[in-house]
């Protein structure tokens, strides 16, 4: 029996607020019920937010919906901080125009066509984006032929469901060809919808040329009453590293999938480098990290940590090599393999060299910021990032706002996730449409496609009680395992773990991690299961005001 679940929003609240992927109408929402026990709600809502004035459905790319809660309250003041750079025209070719056609500006231009506003949008590359061409969507595509793999390969696993299968085999090309036929389709997909929605897809780098104007192409110049910079990133690659593209490579060449090395060296275990120990071992390779921390996967919950580390390290051909950098990477050549050249992360003392068929290098992204013309409006970059204010407004070498101008996804560097750009651009359209909108970053989901799957939102553990110290309040933690869910044992898959981190006091969630094969049905009981356990304090106030479905 499928459970119901409603998590409620505390009136303040302007974040925004994740449903599942069937679309919601406002109006199938659950009303809050009066007799009900206090309530579990999301943490760091904005208090200052008195009232909603609607509550409307709006797309975010392929992460699922996103309801757009907001306020009718005109955004402050902001006086122009580059009177130097040239007047701002009284008339305007459009009145949105978004530099960058990745999953942030794609999200921001279907909702603006939606709110009303003429829009533009500029790609110097492709429509799409590092999500769509060089990031989520490739990978998800060779994530999935890794699952197939294991699954294919565990003849444990296949003797206990009674199965009998021959020795799986791959077709490496083949494999490629999955992946970026589904990228050109989701491609196609997102121009298309921008087509047909009436938004304007110029082509050529985009330029600031001033206050409301910008320059594509060679000499295109047209102006807009508001611009977006939506420009992403690019892969971080560290000082002493030579990528040749082929046995030295990013990402970007990794999803290409053209060689599955016999050995294969990782620099860097997040995301990026998990996911791809995932796919590379499923297809046969041996794979080892080079971690600079202490731990593998530092930024993970560290009680998630150590069962990822159980299930998707240890049983595995996987090694590694922790508190060290890669301080120096030489590409294969002349017959000789790839040489990594290792040192202490603390003392910088030589410790190890390792001969290897290949590096990936996964060590984060940059800013793709160069070349914007961010001088001309007087604005000094952060370590490359564009800097900006809580309502992702752009903020110039003197510390004041520049009018009209709006930086979103990772450019800005607020949380470099495909979600939070989809999210940001979400919010700067409802500020140019007059409703003041501020976004609640913690209510941004992360996860990391490995079988099994790690999903979070919101704090880790040691992050909340760090939190809880320094504010003076007490955190609790509900947890569920999956080893008693039925559809999770039916398929031999009971390994999997989900947390609650909360305020008892109120019921405030700091943090909700899961660590589990199983997305739907199994993920919705043990949530259910999980919220159950959660004990909140009876006398605990319950400002409820908008119920959210999940």
């Amino acid at each position: 029996m499928q459970s119901s679940l409603s998590l409620s929003f505390s009136q303040g609240s302007s974040a925004v607020a994740l449903a599942p992927r069937s679309r919601l109408s406002p109006d199938s929402l659950p009303l809050a019920s009066p007799a009900a026990p206090a309530s579990l709600r999301f943490c760091r809502l904005r208090r200052e937010a008195l009232g909603f004035s609607s509550l409307r459905k709006s797309g975010c790319g392929a992460s699922g919906s996103v309801l757009v809660a907001s306020q009718n309250r005109a955004p402050g003041r902001v006086s122009a901080s580059a009177s130097d750079n040239g007047s701002a025209p009284k008339s305007f070719d459009y009145d949105l125009v978004i530099i960058g056609a990745g999953v942030g500006g794609h999200g921001a231009a279907l909702n603006a066509v939606e709110m009303g506003l003429k829009t533009a949008i500029i790609e110097g590359d492709v429509v799409g984006g590092t999500c769509v061409n060089r990031g989520c969507v490739p990978s998800k595509a060779l994530l999935a032929v890794s699952g197939r793999m294991r699954e294919l390969q565990s003849d444990h696993h296949l003797k206990a469901l009674g199965l009998q299968v021959a020795a799986a085999g791959y077709d490496r090309q083949a494999v490629a060809d999955h992946a970026n036929n589904l990228a050109s389709k989701i491609r196609n997909n997102l121009t298309n919808s921008m087509k047909a929605l009436g938004v304007d897809i110029l082509t050529g780098v985009g330029t600031v040329l001033g206050p409301q104007k910008v320059k594509y192409g060679k000499d295109n110049v047209i102006t807009a009453k508001d611009i977006i910079i939506a420009t992403g990133s690019v892969p971080f690659v560290p000082r002493g590293i030579e990528v040749d593209g082929k046995t030295v490579i990013t990402s970007d060449h990794a999803l290409k999938l053209e060689s599955v090395p016999d050995w294969i060296a990782i620099v860097g275990s997040g995301y990026i480098g998990l996911e791809f120990s995932d796919v590379y071992t499923a297809l046969g390779s041996e794979v080892t990290f080079i971690e600079a921390l202490d731990q593998l996967m530092p930024g993970f919950d560290p009680e998630i940590g150590k069962l990822a580390q159980r299930v998707l390290i240890n049983p595995r051909k996987i090694d590694y090599h922790t508190g060290v950098f890669a301080s120096k990477i030489t590409p294969a050549k002349d017959g000789k393999p790839v040489t990594i050249e290792l040192i202490d992360a603390k003392t910088k003392e030589p410790k190890d060299t390792l001969e290897v068929d290949a590096a990936l290098i996964a060590t984060g992204r940059a800013p793709f910021t160069q070349g914007l013309g961010l001088e001309n409006v007087n604005v000094v970059t952060q370590r490359g990032f564009v800097p900006v204010d809580e309502r992702m407004r752009v903020i110039d070498a003197n510390g004041n706002l520049v009018p009209h101008l709006y930086c979103i996804g990772d450019a800005n560097g607020k949380m470099m996730l495909a979600h939070a750009a989809s999210a940001q651009g979400i919010s700067v359209v409802e500020q140019v449409t007059g409703k003041d909108h501020v976004l609640n970053h913690l209510s941004i989901p992360a996860a990391c496609f490995t079988h099994p799957e790690i999903s979070m939102v919101g704090l880790t553990e040691p992050q909340a009680r760090e939190k809880a110290e320094k504010e003076g309040f007490e955190v609790s933690v509900a947890k569920t395992s999956f080893k008693a869910n039925t559809k999770a044992l039916a398929e031999n898959e009971g390994e999997g773990l989900a947390k609650l981190i909360y305020r008892p006091d109120n019921g405030e969630i700091l943090g909700e991690i899961k660590y589990a094969v199983h997305a739907h049905p199994t993920l919705s009981e043990v949530v259910d299961e999980l919220f159950k356990s959660a004990k909140v304090h009876s006398q605990a106030p319950s400002p409820v005001s908008e119920p959210v479905a999940v």
